[in-house]
């Protein structure tokens, strides 16, 4: 699954990242997004909607639903 299909307050492991488009994997990596790192998501926009809260190692990040969706994902067992 994808970082944008996370229900709130879910936590995640990053598995890698959606082939096709290197400068936004790049700067997904710049920002602290790497294999193995715990994601949660911590808040919505309205409706549901972009931008969505993420808590990544200890740090809050606000992505787009776009470019959520080029993050690879897997729940924590404890949550399957």
């Amino acid at each position: 699954m994808t970082l944008d299909q996370l229900g709130q307050h879910e936590i995640a492991q990053v598995l890698g990242f959606a082939p096709g488009n290197e400068v936004l994997v790049a700067q997904l990596r710049e920002i602290g997004f790497a294999e193995t790192d715990e994601v949660e998501l911590m808040h919505t926009g309205p409706f549901g909607a972009g931008p969505f809260c993420y808590r990544l190692n200890r740090t809050l990040i606000a992505l787009r639903q776009a470019e959520a969706a080029h993050i690879l994902v897997e729940r924590s067992e404890a949550q399957k």
